[in-house]
C-alpha cells in the first residue's frame, strides 16, 4: 500500500458550543486544516459523524458541509461507524489518496451533542447498540461498559480503585490542553468514590459528551514534502470488526477487532507495538483502555489495569507508555464521531514537535486507535515522521 501523509490539521476546543451549529463547527476546523495545508479545494471531503441524525435531526452531512465551505461540486460523503467514525473516515481518505485517483482529501470529524440533553441524549446514542436485542430492553452504552467492567473485576479479582490511574493521567494531561473540555486534575483516591452512572462506571470513569470538530488534509507521500514543511506519514491503516454484542463474543474480555487491526497496521508500518512514542486510545471508559492495552499486546490478559498503577505515572508524558497525551476522551471530552480525527490531529502535533505543554519529547511514531461501540469496530493507524518506505 502506498503511504500517504497528513499535511494540514485543525480543531476546535471540545466544549458545550450552545451558540454554534454543527456546520459552523465543522467549517471552523476545516478552514484551519486547509490553511495549514495550503490547499484551497480538496478533491474529496469525508465527514465523520456518528449521531447527526439523532442529535441534530440532520443527515447527508457530506453535501451540507461541502456547500457551507463553498466547495459545491466537490465529491463529499458522510462516514459513520459509531464512535469509530473518525478513524473510519481517516482510513477512507488514506485509501482514496493511496489509490492515485485522489490528490488531496479533507477529513472532517464533527459532533454536536448539546442540541439534545439528559435522557434524550442517552436514547439518541443508543443507535450504536443493537436496536432489537439491547437498547429496546433498556441497555445503554455506559450500562454495557459497566457489565464488561464488572465481569473483568470478578474474573481477575480487581478492585475498582485499580483503574483510577487511567483517569488521573488523562486529567493531568488535559489540564495542560487549552482545547480540553475538563481541565481539572483528579485527586488520587477519588475515583472509586465518584457518583455512579452505571455501577461500577462512575462520573470519573466515563468520558463526557462534547461538541467539537477536527480536520486533517491528506496527500500522497510523494507529493507531501512539496506541500508541507512537516508532513506526518500514515504508514499503517487497518480496520476490523467483532461480534456486535459483547454477549455473543467467544470471549467478551478479549477485544479481537483491536488485536486484528493493530497487528495489520503494525505489519504495514514494519513496526512493533513497543516502537511507538505514544498511543492515543479509545478511553471512553477505563475498562476500554485496559482491554485495548491487552489486545494490542502491551499487557497480558487480565493485567491491563496494572499499567495504571502508581497513579498512572507510567502513562504520563514522560512515562514509558504515554497515552491520552492531550487528555484523551476523558478530559479533552468525547465528540463521538469526531474523536478519531482529534486523535489524528493531536498525534500529528506531537510528531511535529508542536504539542507545547503536552509534548512527548522526541516523539517519532504514534499509534492512534478509534473504537465503535464496545469495540465492535476498531480502526488503527500508525503515524510517523519518516517518509521512507
Amino acid at each position: 500500500m502506498t503511504n500517504t501523509a497528513i499535511i494540514g490539521v485543525g480543531m476546535t476546543p471540545v466544549s458545550e458550543h450552545w451558540g454554534v451549529s454543527l456546520r459552523e463547527l465543522a467549517a471552523e476546523a476545516a478552514i484551519q486544516a486547509l490553511q495549514d495545508a495550503g490547499v484551497q479545494r480538496p478533491d474529496v471531503v469525508y465527514v465523520a459523524n456518528a449521531y447527526g441524525s439523532t442529535f441534530n435531526s440532520q443527515a447527508h452531512l457530506g453535501a451540507l458541509i461541502a456547500d457551507f465551505l463553498n466547495l459545491t461540486g466537490v465529491e463529499a460523503y458522510t462516514i459513520e461507524a459509531g464512535d469509530a467514525s473518525g478513524g473510519a473516515a481517516l482510513r477512507a481518505a488514506h485509501l482514496a489518496v493511496a489509490s492515485g485517483d485522489v490528490r488531496t482529501a479533507l477529513v472532517i470529524g464533527v459532533e454536536k451533542a448539546t442540541d439534545i440533553v439528559a435522557s434524550a441524549r442517552v436514547a439518541a446514542r443508543n443507535i450504536s447498540l443493537d436496536a432489537d436485542y439491547e437498547s429496546r430492553h433498556g441497555a445503554t452504552l455506559p450500562a454495557m461498559a459497566a457489565l464488561l467492567m464488572r465481569r473483568y473485576m470478578y474474573e481477575f479479582g480487581v478492585e475498582l480503585g485499580a483503574f483510577e490511574g487511567f483517569s488521573l493521567n488523562a486529567h493531568l494531561n488535559g489540564s495542560l490542553n487549552a482545547n480540553a473540555m475538563y481541565r481539572n486534575k483528579l485527586r488520587a483516591g477519588a475515583f472509586a468514590k465518584a457518583p455512579m452512572v452505571a455501577e461500577p462506571v462512575s462520573l470519573f470513569d466515563g468520558a463526557p459528551d462534547g461538541d467539537g470538530a477536527a480536520a486533517v488534509v491528506i496527500a500522497s507521500a510523494e507529493s507531501a514534502p512539496d506541500l508541507s514543511p512537516q508532513p506526518i506519514y500514515i504508514k499503517g491503516s487497518a480496520a476490523a470488526t467483532d461480534a456486535f454484542m459483547i454477549q455473543e463474543r467467544a470471549d467478551m474480555l478479549s477485544f479481537s477487532a483491536v488485536a486484528a487491526s493493530t497487528e495489520k497496521a503494525l505489519h504495514q508500518a514494519g513496526a512493533s507495538i513497543n516502537d511507538m512514542s505514544l498511543y492515543e486510545l479509545n478511553d471512553a471508559f477505563t475498562i476500554m483502555t485496559a482491554l485495548s492495552l491487552e489486545a494490542m499486546g502491551l499487557a497480558e490478559r487480565g493485567a491491563g489495569w496494572q499499567l495504571a498503577g502508581n497513579e498512572g505515572a507510567d502513562l504520563g508524558l514522560t512515562g514509558k507508555l504515554p497515552i491520552s497525551t492531550f487528555g484523551g476522551m476523558k478530559s479533552r471530552g468525547n465528540p463521538a464521531g469526531a474523536a478519531g480525527v482529534y486523535q489524528a490531529v493531536e498525534a500529528s502535533l506531537q510528531l511535529r514537535g508542536s504539542a507545547v505543554d503536552n509534548q512527548v519529547q522526541g516523539a517519532s511514531k504514534a499509534l492512534i486507535q478509534n473504537l465503535g461501540g464496545l469495540a465492535s469496530t476498531a480502526v488503527t493507524h500508525i503515524l510517523t515522521v519518516d517518509g521512507t518506505s
